[in-house]
């Protein structure tokens, strides 16, 4: 069966019309494949240097380092105690909470 599949290409490859920049012609610039800017980038090779890694060890994708982990924490805590202020700033601004103080003490 395999022998069949070669003798048909073999008749296909003669049919078909072959580029002329494959002869050598010194007037003819030879075509090039074009580089993927994507994985061209230094960051989507660390990327897929520090993905080949992790599935080394044994990582999964959802698993981040410790660190990261950290400072996500950090951040959310930062964000929610600035939000907290915030509101506590409003709510001293109303004139009438700052009657309602000033008349408690």
């Amino acid at each position: 069966m395999y022998s069949e599949i070669q003798r048909e290409r073999a008749d296909i490859g003669g049919l078909m019309a072959r580029p002329e920049y494959r002869e050598w012609n010194p007037e003819l610039i030879k075509p090039k494949k074009l580089l993927n800017p994507v994985k061209a980038s230094r960051s989507h090779q660390e990327l897929h240097r520090e993905l080949l890694m992790n599935h080394r060890r044994g990582l999964g994708v959802d698993s981040k380092p410790e660190l990261q982990r950290v400072l996500e924490h950090r951040r959310r805590n930062q964000l929610i105690k600035k939000k907290k202020e915030e509101l506590e700033a409003k709510r001293l601004q109303c004139p009438f909470e700052q009657e309602l103080l000033r008349r408690q003490q």
